[in-house]
């Protein structure tokens, strides 16, 4: 059987395991939700610890609690960091209250029973409350729309941005590789001017370093924290000086440079960052959405498709026709970016539930965010290893295709008029022959002006100037 404790909150007694290190109010919030199974993210809750060890920082500084309570509360969040079964002390659903404040308590009451065990055995006699101490100067109207910020801000930073960086290298390194091949370039899927590898490579590390930078453009406002504003905004029992002070203690814990909000009221109210942010990562999932598209198309085949590259072979591809490979690689990144693209629907209708003082669906908004931010970084880093290293281009597949091309006729505009050239090309699809024979019986021009004036490569760069 499992034994039980009784824990009292303001509402009464409620039972509580007697493993458990939360208490009261955790334990309502499981027994009131369970529309997921799915609790807040490990990077949110590991943000969330390590903001209750700044704040107490912080308080200890302004003279707001004992130098013992915050020793006390820094160690236990650091001893919880620690713990291979951390998730397991912070089991309350996504779909919980919309302010979070079931998250908060979760971790007031989990660092106030470490903290409390700490103190006990150095013989201590005060004692820590996860409301009187652990949340001195807060509330979670403001600490989980910081933990919001915080938990992306480190996201970006330690992971998307990496990944995006490592992912444009490789198309880089590998644009580097294919220099010299050319192509038949696509609009509307057929068949148009030639285009250089390079180029088509160029194309997409272009698309990521935008990616990039927009994200980056995002970031300073990302690093505004709504905490010291408490419950509406007016920053209610926080010291005057206790966001900043915060802020000092969170930029030496994290690296990352956080600032108080110019305007509580905003961030508390509302979460038009987290909108706008969840719009740039929908921005740059379909960057990768196109870049994987590109890939499969180009690997379609290998008889019956375009058959341009050869994707790397990573398992077999049917479980009933043997020998079938398929592009994988790109399939998984693509249904990653579906999943980010939905969760930028979630966060704009969340978004817009900013009922005047607060905004009432944080949790989903934070889930959804940090969920996006991993997916992306994760499936960079895949398209770029499994997919764009270790692809090969069919050189014979693409001469063959190339040559027989009559959209480079187009060439010709210039000399014969857009009328004679379309026939030339009309002509060299119905008869299935080279576009340089039938210019050659066609027009006044020598094979070796037409073979100069056609000529893949330089069409692929403008074309003779």
């Amino acid at each position: 059987m499992n034994k039980s404790r009784i824990e009292r909150d303001s509402m009464g007694e409620v039972k509580v395991p007697t493993t458990a290190l939360y208490g009261a109010q955790t334990q309502r919030a499981i027994n009131n939700f369970n529309a997921s199974g799915q609790p807040m993210p490990k990077r949110f809750v590991t943000a969330l610890l390590d903001i209750k060890a700044c704040a107490a920082l912080a308080n200890q500084e302004l003279q707001q609690i004992s130098t013992d309570m915050t020793d006390a509360i820094n160690k236990a969040v650091e001893s919880l960091k620690s713990k291979k079964d951390l998730m397991t002390h912070f089991p309350v659903d996504v779909y919980q209250t919309g302010s979070g404040t079931s998250s908060n308590m979760n971790a007031n009451e989990v660092i106030a029973t470490l903290a409390n065990r700490i103190l006990e055995e150095k013989g201590s006699q005060d004692r820590v409350g996860a409301n009187d101490h652990v949340n001195y100067g807060q509330s979670s109207n403001d600490i989980i729309p910081t933990t919001i910020h915080v938990s992306s801000a480190i996201g970006l930073e330690r992971d998307l941005i990496p990944a995006l960086e490592y992912l444009s290298s490789i198309i880089d390194s590998k644009s580097s590789q294919l220099e010299g091949i050319v192509k038949t370039g696509r609009t509307h899927l057929m068949d148009a001017m030639p285009i250089r590898m390079t180029q088509v490579l160029d194309a997409w590390r272009g698309q990521i370093e935008l990616s990039i930078k927009r994200i980056r453009n995002i970031q300073p406002q990302l690093q505004t924290l709504a905490l010291g504003g408490t419950a509406v905004g007016t920053g209610i029992n926080a010291h005057p000086e206790f966001s900043r002070t915060f802020n000092k203690f969170l930029e030496q814990r994290t690296g990352i440079a956080f600032r108080s909000a110019k305007n509580f009221f905003t961030h508390i109210g509302s979460q038009d960052i987290a909108v706008a942010l969840s719009g740039e990562l929908k921005a740059l999932a379909i960057a990768i959405m196109k870049i994987s598209n590109d890939l499969r198309w180009m690997n379609s085949g290998p008889l019956a498709g375009l058959g341009e590259i050869t994707l790397e072979a990573l398992q077999p591809g049917s479980s009933i026709m043997p020998g079938k490979v398929n592009p994988v690689a790109p399939e998984a990144a693509a249904m990653a970016v579906a999943r980010v693209i939905g969760n930028d629907s979630t966060i704009a209708v969340a978004g817009q539930s900013g009922n005047f003082a607060l905004n009432v669906m944080l949790p989903v908004i934070g889930d959804s965010l940090l969920q996006s931010i991993r997916l992306l970084s994760n499936v960079s880093r895949l398209l770029a290893d499994k997919a764009i290293l270790s692809f090969q281009v069919n050189e014979n597949k693409l001469a063959e295709s190339l040559n027989r091309n009559p959209i480079l006729v187009t060439a010709l505009n210039p000399i014969v008029g857009y009328e004679k050239a379309a026939s030339i090309a009309k002509k060299a699809y119905q008869e299935k022959r080279a576009i340089v024979d039938v210019a050659h019986e066609n027009t006044e021009l020598s094979r070796s002006e037409l073979e100069d004036l056609l000529d893949p490569r330089k069409l692929a760069d403008g074309g003779i100037k």
